[in-house]
C-alpha cells in the first residue's frame, strides 16, 4: 500500500484541508491526553512551513448531530495552541458564512480549525452536499486522522472524492508500521492482545494466525477462552455465544504451530470497583462468586518468558480492568516490559485505548517502535480489511518500465571457401 503523501504535493499559497483526529479526552475543560494532537504536529508543521494555509477539521465525541457545549474543540485548539507557540482560531461552526469568511480571510502560512464535525449528522452520513461544501473551502486534501480511516464519513471519504486527496505524516507513520508487521516482521512475531471482548478481537486473531508465532491472551476476552478450555469464571465478564467461536480459534493455533498462552493465575475480587476485596488465584480455581479484574504475578512471569525470543512484538488491549488502580498492575508491568524491549532493538508496536493510556501514563511512548493513533483502524487494517479513509487517497503512480533495448543483429559470418565483397567507394 503505497500513497501519495503530503510531500508529493505542491502546496505553497493553496488552502489545505487537513482532517486530523482531535478527539481527545477532556476533563474540566482541559484536554487530558494530548498524544493525539502531539501526533499530527509534524504534517501541521511541514504545510505551515510551505507556506500553506491550512484549515483543520476533526470531531470530538458523539454529539450525534447537535450541538452539545462540551464537545466544542475550543480546549482542543488552545492546546494545540500551546504546543506550537501560535494562536489556533476555532470558527463557530463547521460551515456556513461565519466559516467562509474566516477562511477567505485566511492568509498563507496561518491555521483555522473547523468546529466539531459531528455537530451535523450529514457528516457521518457521508451526505454528499455537506462533503461538496466542506471541499469548497480547500484547494487539497490531507487526511492525518488514521484513527477515523475505518470510517466513511463525508469527511474522510466525500470530500477527498472532490479533491486531490493524500496522505499525511501520521498516516504515512501508522500505515509503513502496521504493514510492515502483516507484510515482513522479524521473528519470532508475538502479539499480546487484551481487552474486555473476545468478539472484538475474533478477526485480529484469525488475520494473524499465519503470521504470528505466539499470542499472549489476558483481560476479560480470556475468560471466554478459558471457559472454551472446560474452567470456570465465576462473575467475570464472559461472552457465552464466542465460547465456540474461542475454542475454534484454539484450536486453529494448535494446529498451526501456534503457540497461545492464557492466564495461569488471575487477580478476583468480590466487585469491579475501587477498594474491593480481592486476592489472587489459579486461573482453575476462580469463586464462583467472584470476578476476573487481572493477570496474576505467575502469569505475568510466564507472558515476558514467552516474549524473550520474539523480536516483533504487537500489544493491543489492558491485560485487566485498567481504569481501577489496583487492578491494573498487570497492563502497567508488561507497558514496563516491552518499553525495556523496545530500547534493546525489538520491534514494539502498541495499538488500543486503554493500552496506549497506560503507556502515556508511565511516560514510556517515546521508548516505544511505534505507537498507533487508532484503536479501532489499527485492528481493522491487521484484520486484512480495507479502510475507506485509506482507499480513497491517490496511489503513488508505479515506477515506469524501463524500454525494451532492441536486439543487435548479429554479423552473419561468410561461408567457408566464400569470397565477401568489399563495397566500392565512391
Amino acid at each position: 500500500m503505497d500513497k501519495l503523501t503530503v510531500r508529493d504535493a505542491d502546496v505553497a499559497g493553496k488552502r489545505v484541508l487537513v482532517r486530523v483526529d482531535f478527539n481527545v479526552p477532556i476533563e474540566d475543560g482541559k484536554v487530558k491526553d494530548d498524544s493525539r494532537i502531539r501526533a499530527s504536529i509534524p504534517t501541521i508543521a511541514y504545510l505551515l512551513d510551505q507556506n500553506a494555509s491550512v484549515i483543520l477539521m476533526s470531531h470530538l465525541g458523539r454529539p450525534n448531530g447537535k450541538i452539545v457545549e462540551s464537545a466544542r474543540l475550543r480546549p482542543v485548539a488552545e492546546r494545540l495552541s500551546a504546543l506550537i507557540r501560535r494562536h489556533v482560531p476555532v470558527t463557530g461552526d463547521a460551515i456556513g458564512i461565519g466559516t467562509t469568511d474566516a477562511i477567505a480571510r485566511l492568509k498563507p502560512g496561518q491555521l483555522l480549525m473547523l468546529e466539531n464535525l459531528r455537530f451535523h449528522a450529514e457528516e457521518e452520513a457521508n451526505d454528499p452536499a455537506f462533503a461538496k461544501t466542506l471541499a469548497s473551502y480547500g484547494d487539497l486534501y490531507v487526511n492525518d486522522a488514521f484513527g477515523t480511516a475505518h470510517r466513511a464519513h463525508a469527511s474522510t471519504v466525500g470530500v477527498p472524492k472532490l479533491l486531490p486527496a493524500y496522505a499525511g505524516l501520521l498516516m504515512e507513520l501508522e500505515i509503513r508500521n502496521l504493514s510492515a508487521l502483516l507484510e515482513s516482521p522479524g521473528r519470532p512475531f508475538a502479539a499480546v492482545i487484551g481487552g474486555a471482548k473476545v468478539s472484538s478481537k475474533l478477526a485480529v486473531l484469525e488475520h494473524l494466525m499465519t503470521t504470528v508465532d505466539t499470542f499472549l491472551v489476558g483481560g476479560g476476552m480470556a475468560n471466554t477462552f478459558l471457559v472454551a478450555k472446560g474452567m470456570s469464571v465465576g462473575k467475570s465478564l464472559l461472552e457465552k455465544d464466542r465460547v465456540e467461536d474461542a475454542a475454534r480459534i484454539l484450536a486453529a493455533a494448535e494446529s498451526a504451530g501456534v503457540q497461545f498462552l492464557l492466564p495461569t493465575d488471575v487477580v478476583v475480587a468480590k466487585e469491579v470497583t475501587r477498594g474491593a476485596e480481592h486476592k489472587t488465584v489459579l486461573a482453575h480455581k476462580i469463586p464462583n462468586s467472584w470476578s476476573v479484574v487481572d493477570i496474576g504475578p505467575a502469569t505475568r512471569h510466564t507472558f515476558e518468558e514467552a516474549l524473550e525470543p520474539a523480536r516483533t512484538i504487537f500489544w493491543n488491549g489492558p491485560l485487566g480492568v485498567f481504569e481501577v488502580p489496583t487492578f491494573g498492575d498487570g497492563t502497567r508491568s508488561m507497558a514496563r516490559y516491552l518499553a525495556r524491549r523496545a530500547e534493546t532493538g525489538t520491534t514494539v508496536v502498541a495499538g488500543g485505548g486503554d493500552s496506549v493510556a497506560a503507556i502515556e501514563e508511565l511516560g514510556l511512548a517515546s521508548k516505544f517502535t511505534h505507537i498507533s493513533t487508532g484503536g479501532g483502524a489499527s485492528l481493522e487494517f491487521l484484520e486484512g480489511k480495507e479502510l475507506p479513509g485509506i482507499a480513497v487517497l491517490l496511489d503513488r503512480p508505479e515506477p515506469a518500465k524501463p524500454a525494451p533495448v532492441a536486439p543487435v543483429a548479429a554479423t552473419r559470418k561468410p561461408a567457408a571457401g566464400s569470397k565477401q565483397k568489399t563495397p566500392a567507394v565512391r
